[in-house]
């Protein structure tokens, strides 16, 4: 049998979009509709064939155009992070192209066309038109042809998007699906990033799939095969950045394409961190460890801490106070699990209330609508009450730094963590590709500077430059105060690293050797190189970024894995040859010449303001009286009021909910003014006294706590370091449901405020620590009343202590000498009113 395909007809220009050295173009077949673009006058994109599925009908160029529509979009809008921050102005041409398919469905392509790249949507009907019953949004049709591109720089798809990033030519890129953004270089030297834009609730994200059939393509994929929607639906943009790659690498478009904020604004604080974890996994729950990390945060000027996983609500208000005498703020980890619900949720506003900046919500792991319907949650939410927000786990940014400033980073990225879980993960020509593909698109969490890193290959010039060539809103920086001390230089360089970034330029490099980037910070040009491959010279063309004479401050490799200095001078049209290592870098700071190279300067410490009580019982009545400076700023737990007492304008009239509980802890948080925006703060709490019957204790909010491994555990065991690592309460074989798990060296303190009269609970090894002995002793108000010697495999001691009158009441634990380290369990420690 013998047939015959007659070919398509000739394709028809529809429109043309023309901006600067790109011109985008649609055409249409009669079947097809088919985008392309040139970049100065070449071909830069190869005919993209656009299509969306609903209700199961292939909407392509069959049918009909019934209308193009011309906009020109123009707008400004405030960058408070990234790599050009202040006022960004969009000057886009747009067009809207209707059509109505055979079956009398009216959908849009929408095209968007910039400096820097093009973009395109679809829109399914029109919002004035929403039928009784939802759509449904089936599968994309878009194929991007990659038939004259020669190389890629891909990674394998991930919904967290940690996997190497890798360059590989076209010809041997293996079938398959790959994340965003992924970057394609053709004849001539044009490049084009793609990625996508403005996703909401109401969408899921997407990845290409690669394929080879009819020709080399990516076929867009969103994670959600379909997806209930309404008409007048919106896709995400699928955007292209096009042109040079100093083009690619200062390009905003992903953010520009977004929407502006329909809600409130919290403006955040950009800087550096100081962040415990990657160098101890457990110092989350460690007081003692995010003070030490918070001197340093001062010591350098930088502006934020992070306390990862382990904290404890009981020491939060305490490190906060502590930070902010010293111009540093906190922000929290937390498992986006435990902020999903409107419950779950509420926990914000009372963080927030503690005078905490910032949350770091972790393991989201999905492109999923559903997902993404909790990321609107959370976004919504952290706006209202003022707290910034950095997503890990998570995916990459498209264009939320515009429509939710207050969101500062992402991970989206294999970063500096995989040396604590891998050994070693990351190789040089991973970093180089970052700068050219994923930070584009935004922020980039990857925790950087990591010299104590096990069996790394990169130098220390090239862990250095990672602080400048990789942008973040906040930058975590990883590795231990102590391993940045040991090298002089490069704690000096960290220090001096400005909070924010005015511009940003790729000076040279590419995706496979090294990249040389130069980030502005008023007059003051910071420069980072980062390369792979063998020891040789790189070209610094110090004179393209200013005419005048510059003065030089240059950190590179030295003998033996060392870092050295040198000081110089440049002029306009000068370029500088900087030796680097064997997978090396180097930083450099340029400021006009006469003016000050060095110029941070470490953070002063203030005094708390005066707050008087520090802890007091709630009153019959359900109320007490708080002392404060004059012109004191109040914040207090959801629930809980502050008013001001009379005409007394230092007292205040705390009064708790009319639902509280016996135990239940209301914290007031006092602000006076402080120093570069971050007041000095200080905290009350007032506690409602114990009524009749009996407490468990181990539901009850704690006024102190410490312990030696991890934190104390509620009703399980003490485990390991993570939080919620224990099991049940085992003593003796013997299961127990409620309790206090902890180490060998702990202590528990209540607030009793003379409102119990008895103690009364069990205490033992627990059996998760066999051949192990402590000691434990019980205080009340200060003054030990009971010690005891504790054994593995004996039988919980049964205590009943009088407590009648205690304010406070302190459940310890002590090492015994010689024994080995055990882990004691309180068991169903309650109080008796």
């Amino acid at each position: 049998m013998i047939t015959s395909t007659s070919p398509l007809p000739t394709p028809v220009a529809v429109t043309e979009l023309v901006e600067g050295d790109l011109t985008a173009t649609l055409t249409h077949d009669g079947e097809r509709l088919l985008l392309s673009a040139t970049h100065n006058g070449a071909p830069a994109i190869d005919p993209i064939e656009l299509g969306i599925t609903v209700n199961g009908e292939a909407l392509t160029g069959t049918g009909e155009i019934t209308g193009i529509h011309q906009e020109r979009i123009a707008e400004t809008y405030t960058a408070y992070t990234g790599k050009a921050t202040g006022t960004r102005t969009v000057d886009h041409a747009e067009r809207h192209i209707e059509l109505r398919s055979p079956r009398g469905t009216e959908w849009t392509l929408i095209l968007r066309l910039g400096h820097d790249g093009l973009a395109f949507r679809y829109q399914i009907g029109t919002a004035a038109a929403v039928p009784a019953d939802t759509l449904t949004l089936g599968t994309e049709l878009t194929r991007i042809s990659l038939e004259n591109a020669e190389r890629a720089w891909v990674l394998d798809y991930q919904t967290w998007y940690e996997t190497p990033r890798v360059g590989v030519d076209l010809a041997d890129l293996t079938p398959g699906d790959y994340g965003f953004p992924l970057l394609v270089s053709r004849p001539g030297g044009a490049h084009v990033l793609w990625s996508e834009s403005d996703i909401d609730a109401t969408n899921s994200g997407a990845h290409p799939v690669f394929t080879r059939e009819g020709g080399p393509a990516l076929l867009v994929t969103p994670a959600d095969p379909t997806l209930s929607i309404l008409a007048g639906h919106r896709t995400p943009w699928r955007v292209a950045i096009i042109g040079s790659l100093a083009r690619v690498v200062a390009s905003t478009l992903v953010d520009d394409l977004a929407p502006a904020p329909s809600g409130p604004i919290t403006a955040p604080r950009p800087g550096r961190a100081a962040w415990s974890w990657w160098s101890s996994q457990y110092s989350g729950a460690y007081l003692s460890d995010q003070k030490r990390f918070t001197e340093y945060a001062a010591e350098q000027g930088w502006e934020h801490v992070l306390v990862d996983c382990g904290w404890d609500e009981t020491w939060v208000p305490e490190l906060v106070a502590f930070a902010a005498a010293r111009g540093i703020q906190v922000h929290l980890w937390s498992s986006w699990s435990d902020l999903d619900g409107a419950e779950a949720l509420s926990k914000l506003e009372r963080w927030r209330n503690w005078g905490v900046a910032g949350i770091k919500v972790d393991f989201m792991e999905s492109e999923g609508n559903r997902r993404y319907r909790w990321y609107d949650a959370i976004l919504r939410e952290s706006a209202r009450v003022g707290l910034m927000v950095n997503f890990h786990g998570s995916v990459i940014p498209r264009g939320w730094a515009k429509t939710y400033p207050h969101v500062v980073s992402y991970e989206g990225i294999r970063g500096a963590e995989y040396y604590v879980f891998y050994g070693n993960p990351l190789s040089a020509s991973h970093n180089v590709i970052q700068p050219f593909t994923r930070n584009v698109v935004g922020a980039m969490d990857y925790t950087p500077v990591t010299f104590s890193a096990p069996e790394r290959e990169t130098s220390d010039g090239h862990e250095l430059a990672l602080g400048i060539v990789y942008e973040s809103g906040i930058t975590h920086f990883a590795d231990d105060p102590d391993r940045y001390r040991e090298r002089p230089l490069a704690n000096r360089f960290l220090a001096e690293l400005p909070a924010t970034w005015h511009e940003t330029r790729l000076l040279g490099g590419d995706p496979d050797s090294h990249a040389l980037i130069a980030r502005r910070h008023g007059d003051a040009w910071y420069l980072g190189a980062i390369a792979t491959g063998a020891a040789r010279t790189l070209s610094l063309p110090i004179g393209e970024l200013s005419g005048a004479a510059l003065d030089i401050w240059l950190v590179t490799d030295g003998p033996d894995n060392t870092l050295e200095e040198t000081l110089l001078s440049a002029h306009g049209g000068e370029a500088i040859e900087v030796p680097v290592a064997t997978n090396g870098g180097f930083v450099a700071i340029a400021v006009p010449a006469g003016t000050p190279l060095l110029r941070a300067k470490p953070r002063a410490v203030l005094p708390e303001p005066t707050v008087e009580p520090r802890v007091a019982a709630i009153t019959a009545g359900g109320t007490a009286t708080l002392h404060t400076e004059p012109d004191a700023r109040i914040r207090i737990t959801p629930g809980w009021s502050a008013l001001p007492a009379g005409d007394n304008e230092h007292a205040w009239t705390i009064t708790a909910p009319a639902a509280a509980s016996a135990g239940d802890t209301g914290i007031v948080t006092i602000e006076l003014p402080g120093t570069d925006g971050v007041p000095r703060t200080a905290h009350a709490r007032f506690v409602l006294p114990f009524g009749e019957g009996e407490h468990p204790l181990s539901d009850a909010p704690f006024l102190f706590c410490h312990n030696e491994v991890g934190p104390v555990e509620r009703n399980e065991s003490n485990g390991g370091g993570d939080p919620h690592d224990g099991t049940t309460l085992t003593v003796a074989g013997t299961s127990y449901p409620s309790g206090l798990g902890v180490s060998h060296n702990s202590a528990v303190t209540f607030y009793l405020g003379g409102s119990a009269s008895t103690l009364r609970t069990a205490v033992a090894v627990d059996d998760e620590t066999p051949d192990a002995a402590a000691q434990v002793s019980i205080e009340i108000d200060g003054t030990e009343h009971t010690r005891l010697t504790l054994r593995s495999g004996e039988a919980p001691h049964d205590l009943e202590i009088p407590v009648v009158g205690a304010h406070t009441l302190t459940l310890r634990t002590q090492p015994l000498d010689g024994a080995a380290p055990a882990h004691i369990d309180w068991l169903n420690p309650r109080l008796q009113s």
